[in-house]
């Protein structure tokens, strides 16, 4: 058999709206990495704008602040996690590990050595 691989894509919502995703995930993960939203915009080869625009939507589609901003100056400013930011992707990151390991189970039972011959007759994918 060709040397195929799983492929997925998950996000999180609330009330039908995008609240977590990889790539949302990501830019909390460098906000917390960097302790500045600048910084996790470049890292992500966003411009600042977009990427605060993003963490906006984010916040609204939830109801809760994840971010906390200190203006910018001479002594700096910075951005970090409130604690329920903190949590949110404490969480998905958990999640999205336990996903990826069950479906790479999932894979290798129906593709690996042994797994069960497709039904004659089966819808593909």
């Amino acid at each position: 058999m060709a040397d195929v691989q799983p492929r997925t894509k998950f996000w999180v919502e609330h009330d039908g709206r995008i609240v977590l995703s990889d790539y949302r995930a990501r830019l909390l993960r460098l906000i917390d990495e960097t302790g500045s939203l600048a910084d996790a915009a470049s890292a992500l080869g966003l411009s600042y704008r977009r990427a605060w625009g993003k963490l906006r939507e984010i916040e609204a589609n939830l109801g809760e602040r994840l971010v906390e901003s200190a203006a910018g100056g001479p002594g700096g400013g910075g951005s970090r996690l409130t604690d329920s930011g903190r949590r949110y992707l404490l969480r998905y990151e958990a999640f999205r590990r336990r996903a990826e390991l069950a479906v790479a189970q999932e894979f290798l039972r129906a593709f690996g050595p042994g797994g069960p011959p497709p039904r004659p007759g089966a819808p593909g994918p």
